[in-house]
């Protein structure tokens, strides 16, 4: 892997280049908005990313904390990218525990298999608005 070490990386360069986000423009607008923090605190996008640095990064609804092992600003084959930084034990952890609960939660309130229909639809209006329409 080529690493830069003269000029640095861009923040959301690496993001992209690690593979966290599809496009560099994806990883600009998580970082503005707020979904990284570099070392514990909000940045911008042109943030020059160093060696040992701890990103925490919201994607979806897991949120990952990991330290940056090598700074690249070429995207690689998915299995070159996980080279580039590794997740900590207690986000594995807590990621784990999140989604055991959300898969928890998805079980005690099932989706129906399909639409209520117009009928059934009027009669569930019904129900929640009292009846009395």
């Amino acid at each position: 892997m080529k690493e830069k070490s003269s000029e640095g990386v861009r923040l959301d360069k690496w993001l992209w280049a690690a593979r966290f986000y599809k496009t560099r423009a994806v990883a600009r607008e998580m970082v503005e908005g707020g979904k990284v923090h570099y070392n514990g605190q909000r940045s911008k996008p042109s943030k020059i990313v160093e060696l040992n640095a701890m990103l925490t990064l919201r994607q979806g609804n897991d949120e990952k904390t990991v330290k940056v092992l090598a700074v690249t600003e070429q995207r690689r084959p998915a299995t070159d990218a996980t080279q580039l930084y590794e997740e900590t034990a207690e986000s594995i952890a807590k990621r784990e525990k999140v989604a055991l609960a959300r898969k928890m939660n998805a079980l005690t309130m099932p989706h129906p298999d399909r639409r209520p229909d117009k009928k059934e639809r009027r009669d569930l209006m019904k129900f929640k608005h009292g009846g009395n329409e």
